[in-house]
């Protein structure tokens, strides 16, 4: 009999997201599955505490653990819980993978997908996706980081990589200390949308980042578009034709209908090496993307 290795995000999004998959990676069998807490804290940590030990990794979703901004790295106090929550088996909240696997995708993009060179972009929350942002800037995007705009509601747009870390070296000690439901949608707001600032979307020709932030501050028309993000259900894919999405990337691959979040895809990885987080190197996370020839789902809608 085949072992079957089990990958569980518990999430503080909608349950209406969840989602359960049986897969084959590198000749291993993986039954990964994503279960929404609908914001509930106490929830989320009573299910990781129930199932540690019983899954082979645990993906920290809806919430982040780390935000990275140049070579600094600050802790979101809010998704303390959850991590300690897991004694015996590893948590990822995908922030090792959002650095390498992003970086690929934009790359990847660049190259086979659409130009980026000279492209107006906009970057819904860069500090939860620098490996992204860096990688944009890297391959010549006239990036616009809305971060104060999207996250705080302070119509400020960032242009460049400098006043992005700037920013992010005098806020995020304060940001990451506040109640994560204030800075990021979770539980039932994932489901509802506040269309604001919406210039920014329309002035853009690619709109890159999470894509709760995205559906969430959207407007409902974007003829033309395209569009970089994650985690969307089929849903989500009718929602993006509607409004004239040209063209989807999502930086995860497609399982039965869905892309999970990097997190799921992090806790995947860790698996495969059998190391913890803590020991993988970036090296480590371009190697097993190497062996699994990964490439992101492109969806012309």
């Amino acid at each position: 009999m085949v072992h079957l290795k089990r990958i569980v995000s518990v999430s503080l999004g909608s349950s209406k997201r969840d989602h359960l998959v049986q897969v084959d990676v590198l000749g291993e069998r993986f039954q990964i599955e994503r279960i929404g807490t609908d914001g509930d804290v106490k929830k989320a940590v009573r299910l990781i505490q129930e199932l540690d030990g019983q899954v082979d990794a645990f993906g920290m979703g809806g919430i982040d653990l780390y935000i990275r901004a140049g070579d600094r790295v600050y802790t979101i106090r809010g998704a303390l819980p959850l991590k300690r929550a897991a004694k015996k088996s590893p948590i990822v909240d995908g922030s090792g993978l959002k650095n390498t696997l992003e970086r690929r995708v934009i790359h990847h993009v660049a190259r086979n997908v659409f130009p980026l060179k000279g492209t107006r972009v906009l970057v819904t929350s860069s500090v939860d996706r620098s490996g992204m942002a860096e990688a944009l800037v890297k391959e010549g995007a006239r990036t616009v980081f809305a971060d104060l705009i999207y996250v705080l509601n302070l119509p400020l747009p960032m242009t460049t990589l400098r006043q992005m870390y700037w920013v992010a070296r005098v806020l995020a000690p304060v940001v990451v200390k506040l109640p994560f439901e204030w800075l990021y949608p979770t539980g039932e707001k994932q489901e509802k949308r506040s269309p604001k600032h919406v210039r920014y979307f329309h002035e853009a020709e690619v709109i890159c980042g999470d894509f709760h932030f995205i559906k969430r501050y959207m407007p409902d028309d974007l003829p033309g578009k395209s569009m970089i993000t994650n985690t969307v259900t089929p849903a989500d894919l009718e929602l993006l034709r509607d409004a004239g999405i040209k063209i989807l990337v999502t930086t995860t691959p497609e399982m039965e209908g869905r892309s999970f979040g990097t997190n799921v895809m992090e806790a995947l990885l860790i698996s495969i090496a059998g190391k913890g987080p803590e020991d993988m190197t970036v090296e480590d996370y371009n190697t097993l993307l190497d062996r699994l020839n990964f490439e992101p789902r492109v969806v012309h809608l």
